[in-house]
């Protein structure tokens, strides 16, 4: 089972990235996007489940994020629009078979997780 995300980079404030999580050796009920910003814990962003294709999203993101996944392609799409110096964190994809619903902010509820990749923004 492997996670590859990637579509960091470095950017302006108010530019859009779009980050992505390609998954191979099996399918999962949540895929969720956390990030870790340099000192700080690691934190979640937004996760979605894979069947029904509802997404949930961390305050900080909401209305400038989206969550999307692509069956045919087993990837899940982070869109985050209007970027801000703060959001520069290295963003990590993480997957579970089933989280519910209370916990799905919490790191400790994934199985299995991606590399990062590093998201920059430069104001």
């Amino acid at each position: 089972v492997q996670l590859q995300a990637s579509g960091g980079g470095l950017v302006q404030a108010g530019d859009s990235l779009r980050l992505s999580c390609a998954a191979s050796g099996r399918t999962f009920g949540v895929v969720a996007w956390f990030r870790q910003a340099p000192g700080k814990d690691r934190a979640f962003v937004g996760g979605i489940r894979w069947d029904s294709g509802i997404a949930y999203y961390e305050d900080s993101v909401k209305g400038r994020g989206t969550i999307s996944r692509d069956k045919a392609q087993n990837t899940v799409y982070l869109q985050l629009n209007s970027l801000k110096p703060e959001d520069t964190a290295v963003y990590f994809c993480a997957a579970s078979s089933y989280v519910i619903l209370s916990q799905v902010r919490l790191s400790s509820q994934y199985r299995y997780w991606g590399q990062g990749t590093q998201v920059t923004v430069s104001s």
